[in-house]
Formats: structure tokens, C-alpha cells, sequence
């Protein structure tokens, strides 16, 4: 494991559904890097776990990771609700189909090779790497929107 890598994600929709970006930074030591991206039609929360798992799939090596995130959605989704989805058979307690199955299960196979410490920031709220992230997913919604 390298030193702890500090990661801010967020994600940003036009209507929701509607175009939508996810955007992250990422912060090793003295080395920093910035991705986004975005999709047409989409909705907040499936940004919000994308700039997670696109995040988290830029690191190629096991690595000790600080994710700051906004979303309590995600936070919680990956730190209290996954596990009774798993044994439920992807059903919630009320017997429904998981919503974002699909990035769910993405999202827990990214973070099986990292050791990871969950942080939520108010977003919005003056935090730098937050603003930035959200500048990012901003950026990834206008490019789904081929501007």
C-alpha cells in the first residue's frame, strides 16, 4: 500500500433525469489529477457513484484512500445498506429491486482493492477538493451535452 491518496467526487444533473456529469479529484503527495466525464440521460445519483467508481478505477494499485464524498447516498449505499441488498438478492427491506444495481455492484468490486476511508463533506459549503470535484462534474455535464 502507498501513502493515503485523498479523493473528492461529485456529480451534477440537468433536470434529473437529464445530462449529467461526475467529476473527480485525486491528491497522492505532491502528485494531483482531475477526471470527468458524462452521459446524455442520467440522473444525479448514478453520477454521484460514478465519479466514485471511475475514481477509485484510476488507482491501479491497492492503495490506502481518504474518499471525500457529498452524497450520503453513496456513503451510506457502501458503508451500511450493501450488504443486506447482497443477501437480500438485491431486493431493499421493503422487497424492491435495488435501484443502480448495476453501479452498486461496480462500485463494491472498486473499492474490494483499496483500503478506504469514507468522508462526508457538505458540499456547496467551501470545501476546496469538494468545489473542484463539482466544477469537474459540472465540465462532464456540459460535455454530455456536446458543448
Amino acid at each position: 500500500m502507498t501513502d493515503i491518496i485523498e479523493i473528492w467526487t461529485d456529480g451534477a444533473c440537468s433536470g434529473n433525469p437529464g445530462p449529467g456529469g461526475w467529476g473527480a479529484l485525486l491528491i497522492a503527495g505532491d502528485k494531483r489529477k482531475e477526471i470527468y466525464g458524462g452521459e446524455k440521460q442520467t440522473t444525479n445519483n448514478r453520477m454521484e457513484m460514478m465519479a466514485a467508481i471511475e475514481a477509485l478505477n484510476a488507482i491501479k494499485q491497492p492503495s490506502k484512500i481518504t474518499l471525500h464524498v457529498d452524497s450520503t447516498y453513496v456513503k451510506d449505499g457502501l458503508t451500511k445498506w450493501i450488504k443486506g441488498w447482497k443477501r437480500n438478492g438485491w431486493k431493499t427491506a421493503a422487497k424492491k429491486p435495488v435501484k443502480n444495481q448495476d453501479l452498486w455492484q461496480s462500485l463494491d468490486e472498486a473499492c474490494q482493492r483499496h483500503d478506504i476511508t469514507w468522508k462526508w463533506v457538505k458540499g456547496h459549503d467551501g470545501d476546496p477538493g469538494n468545489e473542484r470535484a463539482d466544477e469537474l462534474a459540472r465540465m462532464g455535464t456540459e460535455q454530455a451535452r456536446g458543448r
